[in-house]
């Protein structure tokens, strides 16, 4: 499976199918990734994004699925803990600690909870924690899907910053791990190579530092 990060927190998966997390980026437009499915982590326009412009299949939670049906878009909803294969790709909804909502008056404000994906496609599992703070049960979603890389956002403000998400990659345990979510604006400034040297000055771990539009491979662990 290729991974490319496209800007902020969003994520363009390639493998047996074109997976697009989060399709939001700050200049530019993100048709012509031509995704088979894309992902919606929560309802904010910076992660909501070019989903109803891109009209295609679109995994979120219940509530944001509903509102994008009725603007024409093909969704599946699920939930926190549920787990659902479409096509070869199995998603998992995992917690994130976060607000949602989406600013339409068509979707009544508040849009459920926010979330993070693990996917698994082609043997490697990827895990796309979304806007979110700290939390110890990253722990389990470690021990129970194994990771082979994390996408953690570490710009502060609005998420964990760069030494919760230390934190968070150590719980979690990917081998590969992905700062996401920062320097898109001033507010959520964060030095990614300080990061990088910390985690690797006392971890086993690997920082993968990418520039907007850079891919690398995510091969299986095991």
């Amino acid at each position: 499976m290729q991974l490319t990060w496209l800007g902020h927190a969003c994520v363009l998966l390639t493998g047996t199918k074109k997976v697009l997390i989060d399709p939001f980026i700050p200049d530019g437009s993100l048709a012509r990734t031509d995704p088979d499915l894309v992902m919606v982590t929560h309802g904010h326009s910076d992660h909501l994004g070019e989903t109803t412009a891109l009209k295609k299949p679109t995994v979120s939670t219940g509530e944001i699925a509903h509102y994008l049906e009725t603007k024409g878009v093909p969704a599946e909803g699920m939930n926190i803990g549920g787990t659902l294969s479409l096509d070869g790709v199995t998603i998992t909804m995992t917690p994130a600690l976060h607000s949602s909502r989406i600013d339409d008056s068509a979707a009544g404000g508040t849009t459920g909870m926010a979330a993070g994906f693990v996917v698994r496609m082609d043997g490697a599992c990827v895990y796309h924690a979304g806007d979110t703070a700290l939390f110890s049960d990253m722990k389990l979603i470690g021990e129970l899907y194994h990771p082979d890389i994390a996408l953690l956002p570490i710009g502060g403000r609005y998420t964990m910053g760069t030494r919760e998400a230390m934190m968070a990659a150590q719980f979690v345990g990917a081998k590969i791990v992905v700062p996401i979510h920062y320097n898109t604006w001033d507010r959520i400034a964060a030095d990614p190579l300080a990061f990088k040297t910390a985690i690797e000055r006392t971890t086993d771990l690997t920082v993968k530092i990418l520039q907007p539009g850079e891919s690398i491979e995510v091969t299986p662990s095991s």
